[in-house]
């Protein structure tokens, strides 16, 4: 696969991606639930969760810009013979996995947190296997996005979003479940993966703390 053609694919991919994770999903949430599920970013200018906020709307501008200096050859990528076939894979299970983590949540779905509002708390399909299954597909969909188009852009865009779930995690989502399902969420923290299967499971003792 060429340069140029892994370029438009990849940002042919990325942008279908991105419309049907955030645009068509908040439409069929809104038609279903009367609400687009958008809380929009947490915390007040300047905090970690506001910057947590920044980087995540980074990440998504920088995803989109890497295949498109390349695709303009405004940044030249490394020729790395079927590294961009396996990149597309990646990335259409990553978006997949994305589209099947949001619609098994159901309701519960949102972007971003209201710490007023409850909301179910699912532990089923894909949350049996990880915590945050949403946010797993996704950077698996945007590693895919960097194999196919391995510039320092978007291994920035990976890097981004990686920091952005962390932040969105550990200091906003986990917290918030914490108090609002306190001991079921405890337990469930003990027994799946907060990313990764078996990976990030929370002591009994800690996971309450909060």
């Amino acid at each position: 696969m060429s340069t140029q053609t892994a370029s438009l694919l990849a940002l042919g991919l990325y942008t279908i991606g991105v419309i049907t994770a955030f645009g068509v999903r908040s439409w069929m949430h809104w038609r279903k639930t009367g609400s687009t599920g958008f809380r929009g970013i947490s915390g007040m200018p300047g905090s970690i969760e506001w910057w947590g906020g920044l980087l995540f709307i980074a990440a998504i501008v920088l995803g989109a810009a890497g295949p498109a200096l390349a695709l303009a050859d405004l940044v030249v990528p490394p020729q790395l013979p079927g590294l961009p076939w396996i990149g597309t894979e990646v990335a259409i299970i990553g978006f997949i996995g994305t589209l099947a983590a949001q619609t098994g949540m159901g309701a519960s779905w949102r972007i971003g947190v209201d710490i007023t509002e409850r909301t179910d708390l699912v532990t089923t399909g894909l949350f049996a296997i990880v915590r945050n299954p949403v946010f797993s597909a996704m950077l698996t969909a945007m590693t895919g996005i960097v194999l196919m188009v391995p510039t320092p852009v978007s291994a920035a865009a990976l890097a981004c979003l990686f920091l952005a779930v962390e932040i969105q995690v550990r200091f906003i989502e986990e917290p918030y479940l914490n108090r609002t399902h306190q001991g079921a969420y405890a337990d469930y923290t003990t027994r799946v993966g907060r990313f990764v299967p078996g990976i990030g499971r929370i002591q009994a003792r800690d996971a309450t703390q909060d």
